[in-house]
């Protein structure tokens, strides 16, 4: 299985109450938001997040290469175990295609030696 480490430093926030959705940037970085009954989270490009409640930063983002058919299981689970073994706590983003990991900058080479490690192909 390959794993791309995208380009950028991410950060991961909770928006202010009554603030509403922010548009999307013009431009082809990743940008999630989550929406439940309880808050609005924001996953986006470190420079252009919006005012928010709480804030976590220096994120990379790590991307499972490929589309993900429905009926595969423990891809995840794998990579989360293999990255909680070497001592690397992650915030994970799931898509209808295929599933994303954010590891703290400072983790990345110790994340990606892992992963090579328990045979994952790491394009960076």
């Amino acid at each position: 299985m390959k794993i791309r480490v995208l380009d950028g430093t991410y950060a991961v926030g909770k928006l202010k109450d009554g603030s509403g959705v922010p548009e999307r940037p013009q431009d082809d970085s990743f940008y999630s938001v989550t929406i439940t009954q309880e808050e609005i989270s924001i996953v986006c490009v470190q420079e252009r997040m919006p005012p928010c409640e709480e804030i976590e930063t220096d994120f990379a983002l790590l991307k499972v290469e490929g589309i993900l058919d429905f009926s595969l299981t423990g891809i995840l689970a794998k990579i989360s175990g293999v990255l909680a073994e070497a001592q690397v706590s992650i915030f994970c983003i799931s898509t209808y295609n295929t599933d994303y990991v954010l590891v703290r900058r400072r983790n990345l080479e110790r994340a990606t030696q892992a992963l090579g490690a328990h045979g994952y192909e790491l394009i960076i």
